[in-house]
């Protein structure tokens, strides 16, 4: 009988420490608020008292804040594009007067969303010139490539300057990694393909942010090669700000290496069959990318 108690009592000890040490690994996530006072501001480039609608390059600055809030997205024309830091620019460049509505969710902990709409109308005066677009798409449809066996095909520099003076890079420097065998492809009704054949080459932070394949293996100065992606359509524009030709992709659309930013290139020189874009990534640095045509 002494033996039974004995056990009887060791068993119920080991249950109770069981049961403390269950009790120790219960986490506490705190209290799941949904954000709040989400505001959402409009800044249309060029506006005035003259000219409310803006200077006609069609661009407008987005800024969103809340409280408790951990990102935001904005949705234009079916596309998402997250903002950390909640702002997002669009370059509508619809020729004419326009309306247009932007969607912008504010992000909490475990996902809970608020949303808002705003409604902004942008003038866009811009009209390409015929070259331009005859360069881009043959008149109808026409395919780029990065000019891999070109010396400086691709760089980086201070957002201030306006050439490669950190990186250039040398002919073929990135072959094997998933970005010299894409294919861009521009049509005349404004429509873009991008071919990946199956992966891309580019920077993590934005890839993350953009694309959240799961388990890939990050490479020296924050790269991923080889990225598994599929081809994706969307659409293209072009506007001058400033003067200066820019080429805008609706979400994803991008020159060779992912970089994030807001997609929209300027593009620096171009002649027949071949053009020189510069960007600013996502990490506030000026990205460079040549592409020549293939047809």
């Amino acid at each position: 009988m002494k033996n039974i108690k004995f056990l009887f009592k060791t068993v119920f000890i080991a249950v109770a420490i069981l049961l403390v040490g269950c009790e120790e690994e219960n986490y506490e996530f705190g209290d799941l608020i949904t954000p709040t006072n989400l505001v959402v501001t409009a800044d249309i480039v060029g506006a005035s008292a003259e000219n409310p609608n803006g200077d006609g390059s069609g661009i407008v600055n987005f800024s969103a804040t809340a409280e408790d809030v951990i990102t935001y997205k904005y949705i234009y024309d079916g596309s998402e594009k997250m903002a950390p830091a909640g702002t997002q620019t669009y370059s509508f460049g619809k020729t004419g007067l326009h309306k247009y509505v932007v969607q912008v969710l504010a992000i909490g902990a475990a996902g809970i969303q608020s949303s808002t709409s705003i409604e902004v109308e942008v003038l866009a005066t811009y009209n390409p010139p015929a070259d331009l677009l005859e360069m881009l798409t043959g008149g109808s449809s026409r395919t780029w490539r990065v000019k891999a066996e070109a010396a400086g095909h691709l760089g980086l520099s201070p957002a201030d300057a306006f050439a490669p003076s950190w990186w250039s890079a040398a002919p073929d420097e990135k072959v094997g990694l998933g970005i010299y065998d894409d294919r861009m492809t521009f049509h005349i009704d404004g429509t873009f393909d991008y071919e990946t054949n199956g992966d891309i080459w580019g920077k993590k932070p934005p890839m993350d942010a953009d694309f959240q394949v799961a388990n890939q293996e990050e490479q020296p100065f924050e790269e991923y090669y080889n990225y598994p992606l599929d081809a994706f359509s969307e659409t293209w524009s072009l506007s001058a700000p400033g003067g200066l030709e820019t080429l805008s992709f609706s979400q994803f659309g991008y020159a060779g290496m992912y970089i994030g930013g807001d997609h929209a290139y300027e593009i620096q020189s171009r002649s027949e069959n071949e053009m020189t874009l510069r960007i600013i990534g996502w990490d506030n640095n000026a990205w460079y990318a040549t592409l020549i045509a293939v047809d």
